[in-house]
Formats: structure tokens, sequence, C-alpha cells
């Protein structure tokens, strides 16, 4: 049935998607883990999967051996967080507002960051630290980076955008030390996000998201500063999410396939692929096929550290960006 499908698709005319629920037609190393949920993380051990009940909502967990999910939030009332990132040490970080107020003012000019242990019943910690989207946490340290817009930080230019590291101190009281701007952008040609460091935490991936819904591929290599475009392909989206254990792949929200199906760019039309991170954007492999379905997409995909699988979620094409509707598992190795 799998391969029928595909084969019905590459002689599909463009802008033509198959109907159907992509849940129905999942390859043989594809499993649903929950039918419910968004933004998964997976645990340095690789035990356990940390995700979202919802957006603005509660933390979630899910024990890989026995499959049971433990919410980590259910005891702040009115939780409203957008993600949880597992630390090196097994506690969490939160990112979000205290709050919700509104959907824009809530996920830009009061999100920040928590600290959250992993004994049970721990309450979230305030970082005091305002930032925007999401965050790179290192799986082999406690460092952290993190993106600002004058949202968050009312120093910065009108339209300027900054890749802040910082160490967390958790020897009292959690909180960030050594705080360094690593990269900044002048212009809304160029908006950032942090997303993964890779190399022993000295280099590290992050989003250009670009004018007209475009967004590249880009890393910076920590020691030195120096900044390169890995994906190399103006006029599509291209936004990076996971890395591989050896850093030389991350895995990408691109809407590549549409060369082919056709439909509108962006953000929408996304499904996961691979890129060498060689800086010639010409290794580039497709992994999920959800949007050869009609309002299907696949995103927010992260990597064991391992290497042997892949967490991401299944999303709508109409959604906004990591809205999910269940989690589920990729295995490159069996």
């Amino acid at each position: 049935m799998r391969v029928r499908l595909l084969l019905l698709a590459l002689f599909l005319p463009l802008s033509q998607r198959i109907p159907g629920n992509p849940l129905e037609h999942l390859p043989t190393n594809v499993e649903v883990l929950t039918y419910f949920g968004e933004r998964a993380d997976i645990s340095p051990d690789n035990q356990r999967v940390a995700f979202m009940a919802k957006s603005f909502g509660d933390a979630m967990v899910l024990d890989l051996n026995s499959r049971i999910i433990r919410c980590l939030t259910c005891n702040v009332p009115g939780a409203a967080f957008l993600r949880v990132m597992h630390l090196m040490t097994g506690d969490y970080i939160l990112i979000g507002p205290d709050h919700f107020e509104n959907v824009h003012v809530s996920r830009t000019r009061d999100n920040e960051l928590w600290f959250l242990s992993k004994e049970r019943g721990a309450r979230p910690i305030k970082l005091n630290q305002k930032m925007s989207e999401g965050a790179a946490i290192s799986k082999k340290s406690l460092k952290i980076a993190f993106s600002q817009l004058p949202a968050q930080s009312p120093d910065l230019a009108p339209d300027a955008s900054r890749l802040v590291i910082a160490d967390l101190d958790l020897s009292g009281t959690p909180k960030l030390v050594n705080q360094k701007t690593v990269y900044e952008s002048k212009d809304r040609i160029c908006v950032l996000e942090a997303q993964d460091f890779y190399a022993s935490d000295s280099k590290m991936t992050f989003t250009c998201y670009e004018l007209e819904g475009h967004a590249s591929v880009m890393g910076i290599d920590l020691q030195i500063g120096q900044v390169a475009n890995f994906s190399r392909m103006p006029g599509t989206y291209n936004e990076v999410e996971g890395i591989f254990p050896d850093g030389l792949y991350t895995t990408v929200e691109s809407d590549r396939e549409c060369e082919r199906l056709g439909g509108v760019r962006g953000s929408g039309n996304i499904d996961i692929w691979k890129l060498r991170l060689d800086g010639t954007g010409k290794d580039f492999t497709r992994l999920t096929y959800f949007n050869d379905y009609e309002g299907g997409k696949a995103s927010n995909p992260v990597i064991s550290t391992d290497g042997r699988f892949m967490a991401f979620q299944s999303a709508k094409t109409d959604d906004p960006a990591g809205v999910g509707y269940g989690i589920l598992l990729y295995w490159f190795k069996p």
C-alpha cells in the first residue's frame, strides 16, 4: 500500500495531493507514540520523551519502556507553557509566559525561561530571562542559547535580533550566568532563533527567518564567530530542528516537496528532511511524506543522542507553527 501511494504521488499533476490521513499509511519504521501533544524532546539517556499537551498548556513526559505518561506541571494552576526540554541532569527547562494573556503577547513579550526539577511535585522556578520562541539546550553540559527580539529586550533596535549563550548555575537557586551575545542581525532580512548545539557545544545551528515567509538553516562556530548558510536555497522555507549526534547532519522542516506538489511555500506545506552540514545545501534527503496528503504535514523533529530514532509530530497545514496532534517515533536503526 505504501509503495503504491508513493508511486501514485509521483505521477500526480502539480498542486494535487493525496486524499486521506497520513497516519493510516505509515511506513514500518514509524510508530505513533501519542494521539495528542506537540513539541517533543528526547531525554539525553533516550529513555523518555517530554512534550507539551497543547500550546499554552501542561508539560508531559512519557517513559519509552512502560509508555506511561506523567504530567510535569499539573500542580501549576493555569499552566501556559509552550515548550519543555531536558537538561543533562534529568531536570527540565520550560519556556512560556507565567500566565496566558493572548496568543500574540504571551508568545512574544511574555515568553521566558523556567527551571523545573525532576523531583516529583517540583514547581517551576523563573530564570528571569525573556526570550523569543525556542532555545538550544546542551545534552552534555548546562549551556543554554536563546534569541531575543525587541519584544523581549527593548534595548534592541526595532528590527534587530540576537543570539545569546549562557550557563545554568544550579549551585543554589537556579540562575543564568556568563551571558554573552554571539551573533546579531540588524534587520528583518534575518530574524534569529537558536536551535541545537553540536561539536561538543563548540558550534550551534540556528534558523534565519527571512522575508516573504522563507527561512534558511544557519550555523555558527562559537569559538571564532564564523557563520554559515547550510541550506543555500533562497526563496524556500528551511527551518532547522534537531541534530544528529555526529554533528554532520541535521533535520529540517522544509517546503521543498512543493517543487513537485505545488502549493503555497512556507511553514504550512512542510515535511521533515535530512541535511548534511557541509555547506553545499545539496545533500538533502526527505524523511517524511505527510505533506503528500491534503492538509497534512510533519514537523518539530528531534534526534536521540544515540542516533537510533527521531521523535516528531503530526500537524496540519493551516495551523500555527508548533501546533501538533500527536507524537511519533521514526526509527533509523533497529
